[in-house]
């Protein structure tokens, strides 16, 4: 009789030995965790291995400290209007730690003053004028000069774009600047006149393609969900930090987890199974494996196929990265007069001129930190953007001034943070230049026709958490669909 284990659903499912089908999964964050657990579900599930390079699995999901605090050293919050994320923390039994923010009311820095970010906007396209003038984010020309979207042609024009063309095209430079790059900052790091309007945000490409309207586009995607119409949070995240999570998905996800184990080459054998050289150069260790998910930045996946598939490595080359920090900061209480930390943070125009691009009241957005620490306010804020790699060379003390010097000139604050720590990120977030849908798209058919072999995660199929994991949903299925035409996985 073949042994049983208890899955999360409460279902038993056959304990996994060495005779069954082996998958590798290359890449311990949230992308290769989720890949490693969905392949868990399937009905006759594979012996699973999950190999990470570094010292801890999770990637951009992990957390830090500030003063003895545990806090997130990266992602803080995932977006809650796909189901993705939320579904998955259900699933492995942690659906109360579940957190809507306090507030995710934002502020916007224009010309120096900070100013309500207007509501009924997408990526900073807006679609609700009155909310638009209201805010005050835009001068009265600049304000006139979006109105007149309105009454313009249609926006019918096929082929990918930047956000930042079709934008000031349709809206002026002042809704591009304004608006769009401190979202299109934070998001990818990026700048709007690089990154393309069909992967950033593919909804509004659609609506255009069909020639709608981009304002008309976004009010609509805004009642149908696609915003904030509802009032409901657009973001949720976990009590403890989202960097809790990846250690838990691990855990039940059943795989054999290989923290400091690089995978430096894949080879296919005769026999149609794959090989992984892992281990230092002077004694490479080799691991079989039936199937492999690849989910790791673009670069290691490049390095990785460019010996069985090398158009598809050719293709992930294009990928740029840009890299980032993250200084948190932690304020006493009694030294922050009331009122001063108004909504959840506040985006930084790269027309303002500094180096700092977004900032987040941490404390005052998550119940759960201020509750875990109440005689410290947590501040979060985030440098470095594409191209503007000259900050970071700055050490982590330099860093930290630097974020207590920005926040004392926009917010007037006489007090210094008594703590201070910096997480730095090489090389995190991947840039989807145009033209990069159809490249990913490449990638996937290409992968697709080689027998056990699948990518997910940022490198192509989108940044967000959410995004994240659906890109590892597909990819187990599609390995273990070609290794059992007729597997199931768990929905």
């Amino acid at each position: 009789m073949v042994p049983r284990r208890r899955s999360q659903s409460g279902h038993d499912r056959p304990v996994c030995d060495s005779r069954c089908v082996h998958v590798a999964v290359v890449g311990g964050g949230i992308s290769g965790l989720a890949a490693a657990w969905f392949l868990s579900q399937a009905d006759d599930p594979p012996r699973l291995t999950v190999l990470e390079a570094g010292v801890e699995v999770g990637g951009k999901l992990r957390l830090g400290d500030l003063a003895g605090h545990a806090v997130d050293a990266g992602a803080e919050s995932m977006l809650a209007r796909r189901p993705e994320a939320s579904d998955l923390v259900r699933a492995v039994g942690r659906a109360q730690s579940l957190e809507p923010p306090v507030t995710s009311a934002a502020r916007l820095l224009v010309d120096g003053t900070l100013r309500p970010f207007p509501a009924g906007t997408l990526m900073g396209i807006p679609g609700d004028m009155p909310a638009l003038a209201r805010s005050g984010v835009l001068t009265r020309r600049g304000m006139a000069r979006a109105r007149a979207e309105a009454a313009l042609p249609s926006a019918a024009q096929r082929g990918d774009v930047s956000v930042g063309r079709l934008v000031t095209s349709r809206f002026g430079h002042e809704v591009t600047e304004r608006l769009v790059e401190p979202l299109l900052g934070g998001v990818y790091a990026g700048h709007a006149d690089r990154i393309s309007l069909a992967a950033a945000v593919p909804a509004v490409a659609a609506a255009r393609d069909r020639g709608q309207r981009l304002s008309a586009a976004v009010r609509d995607l805004g009642r149908a969900g696609g915003g904030s119409a509802d009032g409901s949070a657009p973001f949720v995240g976990l009590v403890g930090g989202l960097g809790t999570f990846p250690p838990r998905l691990a855990a039940v996800s059943g795989a054999d987890v290989r923290t400091r184990t690089t995978v430096r080459a894949l080879h296919r054998t005769v026999e149609g199974r794959w090989l992984l050289e892992t281990g230092p150069v002077p004694r490479t260790e080799t691991l079989g494996a039936d199937a492999v998910v690849l989910a790791v930045p673009a670069a290691a996946a490049s390095r990785l196929l460019r010996p069985v598939v090398p158009a598809a490595a050719a293709l992930l080359d294009v990928v740029e990265y840009a890299s980032v920090a993250v200084v948190a900061l932690g304020y006493r209480s009694a030294d922050l007069p009331a009122g001063v930390l108004q909504g959840s943070g506040h985006l930084v125009p790269p027309r303002e001129g500094r180096e700092v691009k977004a900032v987040t009241y941490a404390s005052r957005k998550w119940r759960w930190l201020a509750e875990s620490v109440p005689d410290l306010v947590v501040v979060r804020m985030s440098v470095g953007r594409m191209g503007e790699q000259r900050v970071l060379q700055r050490d982590d003390s330099d860093l930290v001034a630097l974020g207590a010097d920005d926040l004392a000139d926009v917010l007037g604050l006489q007090a210094r943070p008594v703590a201070g720590s910096v997480f730095r990120w090489g090389g995190a977030l991947p840039q989807y230049t145009v033209g990069h849908v159809s490249r990913a798209q490449r990638v996937h058919g290409l992968l697709g026709a080689e027998r056990g072999l699948a990518l997910c995660g940022a490198a192509l199929d989108g940044v967000g958490i959410p995004a994240c994991i659906s890109s590892a949903r597909s990819a187990a299925d599609a390995v273990l669909r070609s290794l059992r035409p007729d597997a199931t996985m768990a929905p």
